[in-house]
């Protein structure tokens, strides 16, 4: 399956700005919501922590299969 590339210029971004990045929600705001909803998986694992710290080379998995990995500038 492919990966999507979400790049940052920053040595992290939060599972919450990732989501909107990605356009899976539209505000910040919805990103406890829909992580309350779906099951999202950082690295195989788990995670609903919006606030959860992604780094480059962290790989993001959605419900429906999704997949997004952090990547540096």
């Amino acid at each position: 399956m492919k990966v999507d590339h979400i790049v940052i210029s920053t040595a992290y971004i939060t599972l919450g700005q990732m989501l909107k990045e990605a356009g899976v929600i539209d505000t910040g705001g919805m990103a406890k919501w829909y992580l309350s909803e779906f099951i999202v998986y950082v690295n195989g694992e788990e995670e609903n922590r919006r606030g959860k710290k992604l780094v480059s080379g962290d790989l993001i998995t959605l419900a429906d299969g999704t997949k997004y990995q952090i990547v540096n500038k």
